[in-house]
């Protein structure tokens, strides 16, 4: 679902908040905190696995997930653009 960015814009209490600047700051901070969960889990992953031994698959599958929705949406991009 593909909403238009100027959308929160025509909201009455939001429209003069909002505009590019605060999109895109909402985008990176949306992915760096995507890439600092992912990372996150990939450490503690190896923590576990190293240090005490266990193979965490809940841990495995979330880094495993980001990775597979990363690319996929570069690949997706990279054909639809």
């Amino acid at each position: 679902m593909n909403l238009p960015a100027n959308l929160l814009t025509k909201v009455p209490i939001l429209g003069r908040a909002v505009d590019e600047r605060f999109l895109n700051h909402r985008l990176r901070a949306s992915s760096y905190a995507g890439i600092a969960g992912g990372l996150m889990a990939v450490l503690l992953f190896a923590w576990r696995f190293y240090v005490n031994h266990i193979w965490s698959w809940d841990l495995f599958v979330v880094a495993a997930t980001i990775l597979v929705v990363k690319l996929s949406v570069m690949a997706w991009s990279l054909l639809t653009d």
